[in-house]
This record gives C-alpha cells, structure tokens and sequence, in this order.
C-alpha cells in the first residue's frame, strides 16, 4: 500500500511539474478571476466576454499574452465601434448585416488584429443585434478589457515556463531519429541490398521533413517563452542558439536524404551483389556510426544550458569529428580500390564521400561557432534597425554598468 501511495505521489509530482498542467491551472484561474471582476463592474447579467478573453489572452508565453492581449482587445473595440456607428442609421436588416460583416472584415485587416480579424465581425454583429446597442457595446468593450487586463496581470504576476527544455528534447530526439537511419542504413551494406530495402530507407529520410516541422514549433513556442521573460538572463543568446542548431540539422537532415539516394542508386547497380567488399563495408558501417553519434553529441551541445556540461558536451563533438574523420580517410583509400574493380560507378562512390565531408562540415566546431556568431550579429542589428530607441537605451545602461565596474 505504502508502494502505491508513493507512485501515486510521485506521479502528482510529476504532473505538477508538467508545463501543460500549469497553463491549464493559470488559464483557469484567469478565466474565473476576471468573471467576477466583471460581475462587480459591468452592467451585464453574465458578463462571459471577461473570462472568454481571459482564456485566449493567457497564452503558452509572457511574449504571446502581450501580443494577443491588444490584438484581441483592438479587435473588439473596433466591432463596437461600427456597431455603434451602424445602429445609427440603420437597424439590423440581412442587407445592413451583410454590409457590416463585409466592413468590419476589411477594418480588421487594416487594424492588423491577425488572427482576431473574425472577431472584429463578430463583436459588430453582436452589440448590433441588440435593442440597447450604447449600454451593450461599452459593456462589451469593459468585459474585454478586464479579461484582458487580468490574463495579462496573471502572467505578469505568474510568469509561464520556458519552454527551452521542451525544445531542447524535440532537437535531441531529431538527432537520435537521425542516427537510427543512419545505423541502419550502415547495416545492409554487409550483404546484397534488394532495391525496395534501400528505397525505405530514402522514404524514411525524406520523412524527416515531417519531423523538423514539429521541432520547429516547438523551437518557436520556446522563443517566445524567452521574449520579455524575467526569469532569462541572455534570451537572445539562448534563441539563436537554438535556431542555428536546428538549421545546422535540418541541412544535415537534407544532406543524409540525398546519401540515402546515393545507396539507393548503388543497389540498382549492383543488384546482385554486395554494394561494398566486406572489407569496405565494414568500414564504411563504422564511417556512418561515427557520424551519427556526431549528431546527436551536436544535438546535446546546442541544446545544454549549463556551462560545465557545455564544455563537456563539446568535448564529446570534438572527438566523435575527429573520430569521424580518420575513419573517412581510411574509408576514401578503400574506395579508390575498389573503383578499379567498378570504374563506371565512381560518381556515386565519390558522392558517398562528398556527402560525409558535407554532414561532418556542418557540424564542425568552427564552423559552428562563426555561423553563431554571424547570426547574432544579424538578429542585433535587425533589433536596432526596428527599435532605434530601444536600442539606444540598452546601449546607454550598458556604458552605464561598464563605467561603475570600471570604478
């Protein structure tokens, strides 16, 4: 019983600490604070625009709160306002409906509301559709602010996770689904390859498209979780860390397809036969071995916070590159022989190797710390081109801080 009551307990823990799980508390208590703070202030029976807000505007980020927050709240007031502008002259016919719902879709465009384009029209059509449309509208107006208003507060209050974590885990995975093709496709090379064997390992490869999509999302929803955080020292650091380590993947993801077609090809040519001698095929297993544990140590690299194992991490890289690249040459001196013994396939064995050298470029330490370093630089001038002022008053804290340590 003790045994039980201690997994129950733990699993608790466990959900407590679940992202998911306090977005869902948050949502909720947003949603029911604002109800009642509009049950005090607004005229309206069951004011269900406050808390209705309050639900859209809790959003995953601090970031996607704020943003949604004026959006939603532009949205509305721009609704009430040609209802109100509408009632004026005319009552509600299927004519005047047609013609405000075709208005308060052309306004929300040009109020930029994005998503909340749809809400501009129903706002409209709703404090339209009633007999008091001045009294309606302003409370309509009011619930929305104090939804909005408290979603932003409870977020301010009860800052969301970063979801960096979350992120980190959809990279690694990624490069450990990486690692599996590779593993795989280094196993058939020791016998005769049917066609359809090498086929399903190109289908899988292109497949990883699928899988980069839904990192991506992830790597977004936790950029926006590092935006205007107070818990993130360095955000912009961490955010283009991250997205330069999912692009470095997503070209060796690319990369590894065509290799895949490079096998694939070699099996059409040599149908009745081992693509390699064993020798060669040993070697080249052990070639593919070394590269995709460089991908997944690349992968951890990106994706670790903490200093010390960052070094670590970037230790492991380095010796599975080098690794990686004495097996290459040994392998490149096995291929030159055996093209003397299938000279009209030099090209796919020389693609083999041009697409190794292609993938362990990439992920190359150097290589990755200029890209990271020309991205930053990219991302800091596109912040001071948009936010000149912002800018120049970061840059004055800085001189500021850099004056008193000088001291």
């Amino acid at each position: 019983m003790r045994d039980v009551r201690d997994s129950v307990r733990a699993r608790l823990a466990q959900l407590a600490r679940e992202p998911a799980v306090g977005q869902t508390v948050r949502s909720t208590a947003a949603a029911t604070i604002s109800y009642v703070v509009a049950l005090q202030l607004s005229s309206e029976p069951a004011p269900l625009t406050a808390p209705l807000t309050a639900l859209l505007v809790v959003q995953v980020t601090l970031y996607a709160t704020l943003t949604t927050g004026v959006r939603r709240v532009n949205s509305v007031v721009a609704g009430v306002l040609l209802a109100i502008g509408f009632s004026a002259l005319v009552g509600l016919t299927w004519w005047s409906l047609g013609l405000i719902i075709l208005a308060s879709l052309i306004v929300g465009r040009i109020v930029r509301v994005s998503e909340f384009v749809p809400e501009v029209a129903i706002s409209a059509m709703l404090v339209l559709g009633v007999t008091r449309v001045g009294d309606t509208a302003w409370d309509r107006v009011l619930e929305t602010l104090i939804g909005a208003v408290v979603g932003l507060l409870f977020n301010v209050l009860f800052v969301p996770p970063v979801w960096v974590g979350t992120a980190g885990d959809s990279i690694q995975d990624l490069a450990r689904r990486m690692r599996r093709l590779l593993l795989s496709i280094g196993e058939q090379l020791r016998s005769p390859t049917p066609v359809e064997r090498a086929a399903a390992h190109l289908h899988e490869a292109r497949r990883l498209d699928n899988d980069i999509a839904d990192v991506d999302a992830a790597l977004r929803q936790a950029e926006d979780s590092l935006r205007l955080n107070p818990r993130v020292k360095e955000g912009l650091l961490h955010r283009v860390v991250l997205r330069t380590g999912l692009d470095t993947l997503e070209i060796c993801a690319v990369v590894l397809r065509v290799l895949a077609r490079t096998f694939t090809d070699l099996a059409k040519k040599r149908e009745e036969e081992a693509l390699f001698p064993q020798e060669v095929a040993v070697a080249i297993e052990e070639l593919l071995a070394h590269v995709a544990d460089t991908l997944v140590s690349f992968a951890v690299l990106v994706t670790t916070q903490v200093s010390e194992s960052a070094e670590a991490a970037e230790t492991r890289l380095a010796g599975e590159l080098a690794a990686a690249a004495v097996k290459r040459e040994e392998v490149a001196q096995m291929l030159l022989r055996d093209i003397q013994r299938h000279p009209s396939q030099w090209q796919l064995q020389g693609a083999l190797l041009t697409e190794i050298d292609r993938i362990l470029d990439e992920l190359d330490t150097e290589h990755r710390s200029r890209r990271l370093m020309e991205e930053l630089d990219r991302v800091t001038r596109e912040q001071h081109e948009r936010y000149p002022r912002l800018a120049a008053i970061r840059k004055w804290i800085l001189g500021k801080r850099r004056r008193r340590a000088a001291d």
